[in-house]
Formats: structure tokens, sequence, C-alpha cells
């Protein structure tokens, strides 16, 4: 029987600024990617995001970032292995304080952004970073684009890695995501953005977007909670996720 998890990027308001729809996301999923203060997010909302995950049983997954607030992490910075590797640490470390202190545990850490899209590619840096999750906790599964440099670098590690997979974008046709710079970077079509996921989940491969096919693997997809159907959509998918009889539920480790 076929199953996947789905994963949200939570947490990520900052003081007087809200972003996302948490609160009505965590119905619809069983991961989310805690923010932990590079990109997005702050000590009071790491810790209320953890709250709302522990109350929710959804798994508490650290999101780390590159640091830039302004750029909401999206921006590629010049960084050597060494410091993705003490960001990374600083970062899950900060995430791992909360959630022992409420009770819980960290499930799984899941690179932001440029860094996440950096590290599809670098084999240099997703073993920075693998290394740095390796050495936090051997227990942690380790989120990253489906078939990247980051899977790859989870392995040599001995970590549980989850291929991650997208709803809302479309992929190039060597299996990496189109920027967002890019024209039709964004599925904005719910319908489409379905199609392509249970493609994805039950068939094992992407239309890329020069029109050829692509393999990939779905063992997590993520939602994004900071448009504004979001929650309509999520609760879409997951319905018709469960209409074809895929299990959802948090990817195990070494699953």
């Amino acid at each position: 029987m076929r199953q996947v998890d789905l994963n949200c990027d939570m947490g990520e308001s900052y003081g007087v600024y809200t972003l996302g729809a948490d609160e009505l996301m965590y119905g619809s999923i069983t991961s989310a990617n805690i923010a932990c203060g590079f990109h997005a997010g702050d000590p009071s909302v790491m810790r209320s995001a953890v709250r709302q995950a522990i109350a929710h049983r959804v798994k508490i997954g650290a999101h780390p970032g590159l640091p830039d607030l302004i750029g909401f992490g999206r921006r590629k910075m010049e960084v050597i292995p060494d410091e993705v590797y003490d960001m990374i640490t600083y970062q899950v470390g900060a995430l791992q304080a909360f959630a022992m202190q409420e009770g819980s545990q960290l499930h799984h850490v899941k690179p932001h952004g440029a860094l996440y899209n950096m590290a599809a590619v670098s084999p240099a840096l997703a073993d920075a970073i693998a290394q740095a999750v390796h050495t936090i906790d051997s227990r942690l599964i380790l989120y990253g684009l489906a078939g990247s440099e980051l899977i790859a670098a989870g392995q040599r590690a001995g970590l549980s890695v989850a291929n991650e997979v997208f709803a809302d974008r479309t992929y190039t046709p060597d299996g990496t995501l189109t920027p967002r710079s890019a024209a039709g970077a964004l599925i904005t079509d719910s319908a489409l953005a379905v199609k392509q996921v249970l493609q994805m989940v039950m068939e094992q491969q992407v239309i890329s977007v020069a029109g050829t096919v692509v393999p990939i693997q779905a063992d997590t997809i993520c939602l994004h909670g900071d448009n504004a159907h979001a929650v309509t959509f999520a609760r879409e998918l997951r319905e018709q996720l469960e209409q074809q009889h895929i299990v959802i539920q948090a990817v195990s480790a070494n699953s």
C-alpha cells in the first residue's frame, strides 16, 4: 500500500509580522518544518509552533536557512561548508531545545530556500548539512529534494532520508525545481497541482517544463501555507490522495 507524508513550512512569522495560516494547516499535514530564526521565525514563534505541532500530533522538524530575514532565505549567499555546518548546528540545536522543554523531540530536518536548493546540487554543502544533522542526532530524518545531492549526502552519513516533492512547483528536465524567478515556476491551478502530485506518488514520475518525463520518488510532499488558497488546497489534496487509497502518515526512520 502506498503511503506519503504531507509536510508544511511553519513558524515563519516574526515579531509583529504574521505569515501563513499555521493553525488551520495542521489539520491536513503530518509533519511540520519549523523556522529556526535565521530566515524567519523568532524564539516565541518557535515555541508556539512546537506547541501547536504537539497538540495536533504532527511531527516536528527543524527548518534551518541562510541568515537572511529580509530576503526570507531565498537569496543565494557565498558560504563554505564549515559555515553551513555551524548554521545547521545552531538552528537545529535551538529548536531541539524548545521541543525538549515541551516534552517532545525532533523528527526531521529540512533546509530552507536557497540553502535547500544549493545543497541539492553541491555535494560539499550537502555533506556539511548531513554531517551536522548526524552529529546532533543520528535518528533524525533528512528531508531533501528527491534524487538530489542532499539525499545522497544523507545516505552517505548514515541518516534516514525522505525524498521530497512539491505540489505547487514545476520541475526542470534534470529534476531540480524551476527557479522562482522563471516564468511558470509556480503552479497556481489547484487541479493541475493535484494531478502532478498523484502522478508523482502513483507513477513515480513528473513532467518537466520542457515536456520530458522525469523519474521521481515521493516520500513526502511539501505544501506551502503562505498563499491565499493554502488551507483549501491542503484539504483537497489530502482528500484526493485518500480517495486513491494512499495512506497519509509521517515518514519513519529507514523507510
